[in-house]
């Protein structure tokens, strides 16, 4: 027989023989070393397919398949991995077991507690950690606020249900405070707004920074509604990597039963480093900064599962804040770039705003939502405008009057009020702010109502007039919680009750003279 004849008929044999499941579903070890197994073998198996060790309770994932080797990320390691051990593919894709049991709880990347407390689902459901995000044809437009509380956040920058707006900035700049003071907010209803619920992932943060902000969560009330998912810094790679899928994963669950959902990613700056170790370890070529090539995919896919679905699919929406921390404030690194670009907005916290006293420090010209209006209230958005307008003319006179000492009045006048309206947006932590008073604080200084008032008191007169017309004027509160457009009458009423209250408290040039 001629050779082509040789090859055709073996080929034929071949193609014709019956496979042995068992020779595709099996594998041997051939290298371990740094949470990373090489096998070969398995020649059956997928991406993100769970496989274990025969005689050895390890588990792992597959996230590299080459011609001749399989690379199996460890997520449990018993120290017990050898060469030449046999593994097997247990038929499951990655997933992460969810019920409503998950609330109030704290759990790793697999789901599992780690608030020292047993968890049993009833009859929990599986879902994959990566999913492909909801096609345009299954969306709707963001129209619902996320009221965050912070009245910088809520009327400049406004967060819509199902938007995804980044917050950035330095070390130490209060990024997480942000989004602990946003989930403490969710607590207070109105407008007949869902509960929204809230998933916290830490990725890479201390145990004991972890255990605190617990804490708090529990001492407002916040846990009962919240789920925190946390792979420490003490936590292998692997499990850092997974985590912000298992805490998406687990959003979508409560999302396709038509809630709300709230999720920190906090942050991914931490979460690229994780990706970057696994690649490296795993041999995958390295690119910029010595990111990996796909790392810019990676977290569009992760983010871009955030949505807000259609009425005919559920109705249910997830919200992302994904934390992103910068380095001596340069927003044009790698990851920072990469997550600006995929994000619909973002809230840039500025270190010498922080250093200077200004709590949140919320840098104004560089925070931006693109879904801006759409997520507001018609009240808050029609404050919204005169607020950004007030502080962009502040700023630029700011730097023009550091260079003369004459200026006229308009200018001086228009310099108190941005001063007013700096000191009006700073706000303690955990201490959100409900909608009606965010209102009633930025209609006053908007309307030069505390144009008189010395700047060091303004935080509290500002306590002091929202307390006194919530006591004494229930159908202006009830005008204003409705959410509509503040008209002429309920405009000139508002204006008659903050003077009637600066009165009685001798405040201002009303009183004094002054």
């Amino acid at each position: 027989m001629k050779p082509e004849e040789i090859i055709q008929k073996i080929e034929k044999e071949l193609y014709s023989a019956e496979i042995n499941p068992e020779l595709i579903n099996f594998g041997v070890v051939e290298t371990i070393g740094d949470g990373i197994v090489k096998a070969y073998g398995l020649s059956g198996v997928g991406y993100y397919e769970e496989v274990e060790f025969v005689d050895d309770d390890s588990l792992g994932f597959v996230l590299n398949i080459d011609e001749e080797f399989v690379s199996i990320v460890l997520l449990k390691d018993s120290g017990k991995v050898t060469r030449g051990m046999k593994v097997k593919v247990n038929g499951k894709v990655l997933s992460v077991p969810v019920s409503d049991k998950l609330l109030g709880r704290v759990i790793d990347a697999a789901g599992n507690p780690i608030d020292g407390k047993e968890l049993k689902h009833d009859n929990p459901s599986l879902y994959p950690v990566e999913k492909i995000a909801a096609g345009i044809i299954e969306r709707a437009p963001v129209d619902k606020p996320i009221k965050t509380g912070i009245k910088a956040i809520d009327s400049m920058t406004p967060i819509g249900r199902g938007q995804r707006e980044l917050i950035i900035g330095d070390r130490g700049t209060g990024k997480t405070a942000l989004a602990i003071d946003t989930i403490i907010n969710q607590k207070k209803l109105d407008l007949g707004l869902k509960q929204v619920i809230c998933i916290y992932c830490s990725i890479g943060q201390k145990r004991s920074n972890l255990a605190a902000l617990v804490a708090k969560l529990k001492e407002s009330g916040a846990l009962a509604y919240s789920i925190v998912v946390a792979a420490t810094a003490s936590e292998p790679a692997s499990m850092q990597y997974i985590a912000p899928l298992a805490a998406c994963a687990i959003g979508e669950y409560f999302m396709d039963k038509g809630a709300d959902v709230l999720i920190v990613y906090d942050d991914l700056t931490k979460h690229a480093w994780a990706y970057r170790q696994i690649s490296l370890l795993i041999k995958r070529p390295a690119g910029r900064e010595a990111y990996p090539g796909d790392i810019f995919y990676l977290h569009s896919r992760l983010l871009e599962r955030a949505v807000k679905m259609s009425d005919k699919n559920g109705g249910g929406t997830i919200t992302a804040l994904p934390v992103i921390e910068t380095l001596a404030n340069d927003m044009s690194a790698y990851i920072p770039t990469n997550v600006i670009s995929i994000t619909d907005g973002q809230i840039y916290l500025e270190t010498d705003l922080f250093n200077s006293g200004i709590r949140p420090a919320i840098n104004v010209g560089l925070s931006v939502s693109r879904v801006g209006g759409a997520a507001q209230t018609k009240s808050m958005k029609q404050l919204s405008g005169p607020v950004r307008l007030e502080l962009s003319q502040f700023r630029e006179l700011q730097a023009f009057a550091q260079f003369g000492s004459d200026l006229d009045e308009d200018t001086l006048k228009r310099l108190e009020r941005g001063k007013r309206l700096t000191e009006i947006l700073k706000q303690p932590q955990y201490k959100p702010y409900d909608e009606v008073s965010e209102i009633l604080s930025l209609f006053a200084v908007t309307q030069g109502l505390f144009d008189d008032i010395e700047i060091d008191k303004i935080i509290v007169v500002e306590t002091q007039m929202v307390d006194y017309i919530k006591s004494i004027s229930p159908e202006i509160i009830e005008k204003l919680s409705s959410g509509a457009k503040i008209e002429d009458s309920l405009k000139n009423e508002l204006i008659s009750k903050i003077s009637e209250f600066k009165k009685r408290n001798n405040y201002g040039s009303e009183s004094t003279g002054n």
